[in-house]
C-alpha cells in the first residue's frame, strides 16, 4: 500500500510538471492573434482579422493601411510613423483606414504620443487618417467616404470605432484633385463610443480635422497651420466638442454646416461646443454654412483675422436662406463670446444670438496656446 501511494504521488507530480511547462512555452510563444505580418520598413496592406500591435518604435508607411471590418490595429505610445514620398514606380497614396467594424487604438501619452507624419515636412505630403462609422448621417444610411472609398453612416449612435488619445498628425493633406483631398483626421459616421481626446493636426493641406456626420464627441483638440479650415464638421455631425483650440487657418478656424445639398437635412447637425479659441483665421473665422443646423456654443474667445476684407467673425453667408432661418429662430445660440480687436460691425452679419463676456478663457489660456496643449500637440 505504500508503495503504490508513492507511485501515485509520483505520477501526479510529473503530470502537474508536464502541464506547468506545456503552458509556459505557450506562453513564450504565443500564437498570432492576426495573419498580418508587421513590416517596420514596410508598413502598407490590409489588415483583415485579429489584432496588430504596433509596439513603440519607428515605422514607414509606404501605402494604405487599411483595418477591415472585425479587425483592431493597437499604436503604443511613442510610436512614429512616418509616410515616404511616392517615386515613378511606387505611386501608391500613403494614408491610414480604419472600416466600419473595425477598432483603432491609439494609445499615446502627454510624455509619449503617438506621432503620424512625412519624409517630406510640408503639407500635403500624405494622406492622413480616415475612420469609418455605422452612426447616422444626413447624407444616408450606407454612403462612401469621400477619400478611401470605404462605406460608413447607419443607425448605431454609440457605435465603438475605437480609441484615439495623444495623438499628432503632420503634413497631411493629399490631394487626388482640387474636389477631394484628405483632411488631417477625418471621422465619416463615426458613432459615440469611440474616445477621442487630446489631438492634433499641424500643417495641414486641407480641414485639419472634419467630422462627416456621426455622433462621436471630441476634446482637447489641436489644429494650426491648416491650409482650409481648423476644424470642420457638417452632415448632420451631433456631437460635443470642449477644449478645441485653433490657430492660423488659411480660411475658417471653424466651418458648421447642415448639408450641402439641402440645408434642413436631416437628421440635422446638431453641435454643442464649449471652452473655444480662434485665432488667426484667413477668411471667416466661424462659418456657419449650408444650414448651419443647430449650435450651441459657450466660452469663445476669437481674433486675428488676417484678410484685409475683415469678413464677420460669426458669418452666414447673404443666399444660404437655410441657415439665415436657424439664426432667425435662435437655433445658433453663443454664450460668453470674447472678441479680440474687432469692430462693433464686424462681430456678426446675420441674426445670430451672442453674448460677450470680457473674462471668457476660450481654451483654457485665452489667446494663447492652453497648458493642456503643451509639450505633446507639436505647436
Amino acid at each position: 500500500m505504500k508503495t503504490s501511494k508513492i507511485l501515485n504521488y509520483l505520477l501526479m507530480v510529473a503530470l502537474v510538471s508536464t502541464t506547468f511547462i506545456s503552458c509556459s512555452d505557450d506562453k513564450d510563444d504565443p500564437k498570432p492573434s492576426s495573419d498580418f505580418v508587421v513590416e517596420a520598413d514596410n508598413l502598407k496592406g490590409n489588415i483583415t482579422n485579429g489584432t496588430v500591435e504596433l509596439k513603440e518604435g519607428t515605422y514607414t508607411l509606404t501605402g494604405a493601411l487599411v483595418v477591415e471590418s472585425g479587425a483592431k490595429l493597437v499604436i503604443a505610445a511613442g510610436t512614429k510613423i512616418v509616410a515616404n514620398d511616392p517615386t515613378e514606380t511606387d505611386i501608391a497614396v500613403r494614408y491610414i483606414i480604419v472600416a466600419q467594424g473595425a477598432k483603432i487604438e491609439v494609445n499615446g501619452t502627454a510624455a509619449k504620443p503617438v506621432v503620424m507624419t512625412s519624409s517630406t515636412e510640408t503639407a500635403s505630403s500624405w494622406g492622413g487618417l480616415v475612420i469609418c462609422g455605422n452612426a447616422p448621417t444626413n447624407k444616408g444610411t450606407s454612403v462612401t467616404s469621400e477619400v478611401g472609398g470605404l462605406t460608413y453612416g447607419g443607425s448605431v449612435a454609440n457605435d465603438n470605432s475605437g480609441i484615439l488619445r495623444y495623438l499628432v498628425v503632420k503634413y497631411t493633406g493629399y490631394k487626388y484633385t482640387s474636389e477631394k483631398e484628405f483632411n488631417g483626421i477625418s471621422f465619416f459616421g463615426v458613432g459615440s463610443g469611440t474616445t477621442v481626446e487630446y489631438v492634433a493636426s499641424i500643417d495641414g493641406g486641407d480641414d485639419g480635422i472634419e467630422f462627416f456626420g456621426g455622433t462621436v464627441n471630441a476634446s482637447y483638440l489641436v489644429s494650426v497651420n491648416s491650409e482650409d479650415d481648423g476644424i470642420d464638421f457638417a452632415d448632420g455631425w451631433a456631437g460635443t466638442g470642449m477644449n478645441w483650440y485653433v490657430k492660423d487657418a488659411v480660411k475658417s478656424g471653424i466651418e458648421g454646416s447642415n448639408n450641402g445639398d439641402n440645408g434642413n437635412a436631416t437628421p440635422m447637425t446638431t453641435a454643442t461646443l464649449k471652452n473655444i479659441t480662434l485665432m488667426g483665421m484667413g477668411e471667416k473665422p466661424w462659418y456657419f454654412k449650408e444650414g448651419a443646423g443647430k449650435q450651441t456654443i459657450d466660452n469663445v474667445v476669437i481674433g486675428g483675422l488676417t484678410n484685409l476684407a475683415k469678413a464677420p467673425y460669426l458669418y452666414i453667408d447673404a443666399a444660404d436662406t437655410h441657415a439665415q432661418a436657424r439664426a432667425t429662430a435662435g437655433d445658433i445660440k453663443i454664450t460668453n463670446i470674447k472678441f479680440v480687436d474687432v469692430l462693433e460691425a464686424n462681430k456678426a452679419n446675420a441674426n445670430i444670438v451672442f453674448t460677450e463676456n470680457e473674462s471668457a478663457t476660450g481654451a483654457g489660456n485665452g489667446t494663447s496656446a492652453p497648458t493642456w496643449a503643451a509639450n505633446w500637440s507639436g505647436m
